[in-house]
């Protein structure tokens, strides 16, 4: 078995796919559309692996980003090395991309960054 996709609301699609393109190399579908219920998609690619899957519609609130609750946390994007964590983490942060934690080895070994994306959807880099 394999994982297929993570689906995610956005606020502000197109930017959101920017995002992940400009900094995390994806590779988007053709835009999706249901006029009957607003919802908007787009299906990145990263390569190999699962795929993640940005999504918009009318009507959606927000989330109390400060709590910790039950459910999804991150997303955590494997990038290689030591020093490719650290680039991309250099990149993000000089694009106010918010760095919450890290670099630091975890107790289960990975090397990671903790941080959020534009809308503040929780991101690891790991190596």
């Amino acid at each position: 078995m394999q994982l297929s996709h993570t689906a995610l609301y956005v606020r502000d699609l197109e930017a959101m796919k920017d995002f992940y393109m400009r900094f995390f190399g994806a590779q988007a579908n053709q835009k999706y559309h249901n006029p009957k219920t607003g919802l908007q998609t787009y299906f990145l690619s990263f390569g190999a692996g699962a795929r993640l899957e940005l999504m918009t519609r009318p009507g959606l609130s927000e989330r109390d980003q400060a709590a910790q609750a039950f459910g999804y946390t991150h997303i955590a994007f494997q990038v290689g090395s030591r020093e490719a964590v650290d680039a991309l983490t250099g990149v993000l942060s000089l694009a106010g991309c918010p760095i919450l934690s890290g670099p630091r080895v975890t107790g289960d070994g990975y090397y990671e960054v903790s941080l959020q994306d534009p809308e503040g959807n929780l991101l690891e880099l790991v190596a």
